[in-house]
């Protein structure tokens, strides 16, 4: 057993920051007055699930197609520093689709991908490439947490925080984001042209 609370916190506070809860309070509550009673317990665990199945398949699926863990880290990397773009600038440069249908609102879009999207699902093997895979599970957990906590209480805390305070936290971890996607990048690309 390699635990490690560095490793740990490090790992949660990467997952945190991709999947910016806090950030998408808005659109969670959007989708509360869309759909009605979203379930928050459905949509953290179907959330983690896809999360956990993914760091433990997603570099089989990738030795599979031939790409390699450090190549798939430098793409996570540029993933990260676009999605900490979109924070700190508040610009929109991935749109999903507005498809959606009220019976799988829980799903989608909200278990996948706002929670488990293509941004936490890249960052899962990029922290795999970088810590030890315990680690990563608990960090996981602990965001399945927090989230379920987060869309429980999405109207209190948008009440108490206030729109201004919701941008002000997305900024703060946009940039928390954009460090980690500049030092993922710099440990992962001179790997590649050793």
């Amino acid at each position: 057993m390699n635990f490690n609370l560095k490793e740990v916190f490090t790992a949660f506070m990467v997952l945190f920051a991709v999947i910016d809860i806090v950030g998408n309070i808005p659109i969670i509550i959007e989708l509360r007055k869309k759909f009605g009673h979203i379930q928050s317990e459905k949509a953290s665990l179907i959330a983690g699930v896809i999360m956990i199945i993914f760091l433990f398949l997603g570099q089989s699926l990738l030795e599979l197609i031939g790409i390699d863990v450090n190549s798939f880290a430098v793409a996570g990397a540029f993933i990260l520093f676009f999605i900490a773009l979109e924070m700190i600038l508040g610009i929109t440069l991935y749109k999903d689709s507005e498809h959606t249908a009220p019976i799988t609102a829980t799903v989608f879009p909200l278990a996948f991908p706002l929670i488990a999207g293509p941004g936490s699902l890249t960052t899962l093997l990029s922290l795999r490439s970088e810590f030890y895979i315990e680690n990563i599970i608990v960090a996981i957990l602990l965001n399945v947490i927090l989230i379920y906590i987060v869309l429980k209480t999405s109207s209190k805390i948008e009440k108490i925080i206030g729109q201004n305070g919701i941008q002000i936290i997305r900024k703060v971890f946009g940039v928390i984001l954009l460090a980690i996607s500049v030092k993922l990048f710099a440990q992962n690309i001179k790997i590649l042209f050793v």
